[in-house]
């Protein structure tokens, strides 16, 4: 049976085999543990019977006024334990922790513009491509910035599609 739970610091040392694909950006311990420590309530593991990790998400929330939203870091999930729904499971997570916790107008993430199978999976959760951002994986390829509006967007502004592709520089952080 799958257990979803909040990450905890010594999984730090446990998920390195989640993050082997290709298409997975791994980041520094830093930036893992800044997320742990700032957004517990948006970085949760999958793990299976035995205490193996299946897969993780690790989000934030971020902006302001009508930008307030949540983000979706990274999600992945091992190959051998794909097609299980996991992701959607975690994904919902972060959704409901944006929506009834800390009332955003929506979610959104990046994925790499080739990464025709997870595209496919946000938009069956109800994503929508955003905007095109021209080189912003290592400075060569596209992303796809994707959105889906939550229960205080009533109009659904926060997901009508930008005419025009951005660049790097052009986008908010926070």
């Amino acid at each position: 049976m799958t257990t979803i739970r909040r990450f905890r610091c010594n999984d730090l040392l446990r998920f390195t085999s989640v993050n082997l694909d290709h298409l997975t950006e791994t980041f520094n311990m830093s930036f893992y543990m800044t997320y742990l420590a700032r957004w517990p309530d948006y970085f949760h593991v999958a793990e299976a019977p035995g205490h193996r990790i299946m897969g993780y998400i690790m989000g934030k929330v971020e902006g302001q006024g009508e930008s307030w939203h949540g983000h979706v870091t990274a999600v992945t999930v091992s190959p051998e334990y794909r097609r299980q729904q996991l992701a959607k499971k975690l994904m919902n997570l972060l959704e409901d922790f944006s929506d009834k916790i800390d009332k955003g107008y929506f979610v959104d993430l990046f994925v790499r513009a080739s990464n025709t199978p997870a595209i496919k999976m946000y938009e069956k959760l109800g994503y929508v491509i955003y905007r095109r951002v021209l080189r912003y994986y290592s400075g060569e390829e596209d992303g796809l910035d994707m959105r889906k509006a939550l229960s205080r967007d009533v109009e659904k502004k926060s997901v009508v599609p930008l005419k025009r592709p951005v660049t790097p520089d052009e986008l908010e952080y926070d």
